[in-house]
């Protein structure tokens, strides 16, 4: 295999609600791969603040406010790069939230909420520029999945219900779109350190690890959190040449957790 398979030189990829973290993360292995970046964010201080992030990293990206919800919004999204940076080649479905709520404690709203963000938007995207791929001979759909596509887990009811059903949307749009030369793939991170977790992972005031870290590290074989920079040669692979022939496939970057039964209890 040649490696400029893993190339992205010449094309354009649409990272949604990359100002920061994970989506940053793949959009900065992105732009190291040769891809010219696209992101957006919800208000326009957030795609200030990650224009300087992508500036101070020495990325030349283009950032936009648009709602993944609206369809109209994300139909001038898309036609509005085409018209100021190129056609979009790759699209990467990172926008999303969380809400830890018990399920009888949330409210039909919050759950519709998290369903319309990381469900609904990433299927409103997905339509917007599947048009221009099938019309340019094809191209890179990646959802941002979770373990949660796979596994349940107290007090993420609407969550997991989305990211279960992205998981199916990507299927289907394989299923649907592949003779058009589209891939549309989907990477389901495991626990990844960032600066929202981080209050999980400090010592406790006894010096002993937060119990919510330690209950991660016991059911993670590569006995560590992830970091953002790991979902960075996923995304990249699925971006590339190298994957013109997967389709329809979660990659689980989990560090084995999905593998993984967990210890057995001392005296078993």
């Amino acid at each position: 295999m040649d490696m400029k398979d893993f190339r992205l030189d010449g094309k354009v990829a649409l990272v949604t609600g990359a100002s920061y973290g994970i989506g940053f993360a793949i959009a900065k292995a992105m732009a190291g791969a040769g891809a010219t970046i696209v992101f957006n964010d919800i208000r326009q201080e957030l795609v200030d603040k990650g224009m300087a992030s992508y500036q101070e990293a020495g990325i030349d990206a283009h950032g936009y406010v648009c709602d993944v919800t609206d369809e109209a919004a994300a139909a001038e999204l898309v036609a509005k790069v085409k018209e100021e940076v190129g056609p979009i080649h790759i699209l990467v479905n990172n926008a999303g939230i969380i809400m830890r709520i018990p399920m009888l404690e949330m409210s039909a709203a919050q759950f519709r909420k998290v369903v319309d963000i990381d469900l609904n938007g990433p299927f409103i995207m997905s339509k917007a520029v599947i048009p221009g791929m099938i019309e340019q001979g094809g191209g890179k759909i990646i959802n941002i999945c979770s373990m949660m596509s796979e596994l349940g887990r107290e007090t993420v009811s609407a969550y997991a219900a989305a990211k279960g059903g992205l998981k199916m949307l990507t299927k289907n749009i394989a299923s649907e779109y592949g003779e058009y030369n589209i891939q549309c793939n989907g990477i389901g991170p495991g626990y990844i350190a960032t600066p929202q977790t981080a209050p999980l992972r400090e010592p406790q005031p006894d010096g002993k690890r937060h119990p919510f870290d330690s209950f991660i590290l016991a059911k993670t074989p590569a006995n560590r959190w992830g970091e953002a920079e790991d979902l960075g040669g996923p995304a990249v692979f699925l971006a590339s040449p190298a994957s013109d022939f997967v389709n329809g496939h979660i990659l689980y970057v989990d560090g084995g957790i999905l593998a993984y039964i967990g210890k057995q209890p001392a005296g078993e």
